[in-house]
């Protein structure tokens, strides 16, 4: 049982008690607070192992936190976002955050994302459970499968992460052009195809079998997560 202490700070009672529930299943200590004001006085008396943030709050918000957080601690803080204009802030993680997460999100994903975190900022000599199956560590712009890295290009990484952030979606070639920021001119409407096409040919180089990019006719793609 791992015993860690994860904060939850979440407006939305339902979200924190599902995930809460899976925490604590895992051996996990799990602590709520649905107000962003009262996040920094909570810090001063008690240090969890790890803060799971939603960046929209009531009095103060999440990207605010994180920077008054990381100004005296280093504890690892995963964002939570609905927004999708926010996704690009969260990918260059520029506020300080470890990771990030979109709403809606399956809670197993959420416990996945939290003992990846705490694994790479586990002191020496500690571990947690070694990461299975596709690790998108958007911080660093990796992409594991099974612990083994998947070389990608900046472009592909973006794809994946985007596609990654909301499994079932699916999203047109506009909608993915859209998503790719001022550092991505090069890449037109049809080169998505192109793009997409190396991505799941690096995916399947690692995962055989398992088709984590899928192709919907007439529209475009949307990622689907293997269980």
């Amino acid at each position: 049982m791992s015993h860690r202490h994860i904060l939850i700070v979440d407006d939305e009672p339902g979200i924190a008690e599902i995930i809460g529930a899976y925490l604590e299943r895992e051996g996990y200590e799990a602590s709520w607070l649905s107000s962003g004001a009262a996040v920094m006085p909570w810090l001063a008396t008690v240090q969890p192992d790890l803060i799971l943030l939603d960046v929209m709050l009531p009095e103060v918000d999440g990207l605010s936190l994180c920077r008054s957080i990381r100004a005296t601690s280093a504890v690892p803080i995963i964002m939570v976002t609905a927004r999708v204009d926010e996704i690009d802030r969260l990918l260059g993680l520029e506020i300080g955050a470890d990771d990030y997460i979109c709403k809606p999100f399956s809670p197993r994903e959420v416990v996945a994302r939290i003992k990846a975190v705490l694994r790479r900022n586990a002191p020496a000599g500690t571990s947690e459970p070694a990461e299975t199956g596709l690790i998108v560590h958007a911080d660093r712009m990796i992409a594991l499968y099974n612990g083994t890295r998947i070389d990608l290009t900046p472009t592909e990484f973006k794809l994946l992460a985007v596609m990654a952030a909301h499994p079932g979606k699916v999203y047109s070639r506009g909608q993915l052009l859209d998503h790719l920021s001022e550092g991505y001119k090069d890449v037109f409407d049809r080169s998505i195809d192109s793009h997409v096409k190396n991505l799941r040919r690096k995916l399947a180089a690692v995962a055989p079998g398992i088709e984590f990019v899928q192709s919907v006719y007439g529209v475009g793609y949307r990622f689907e997560r293997a269980e």
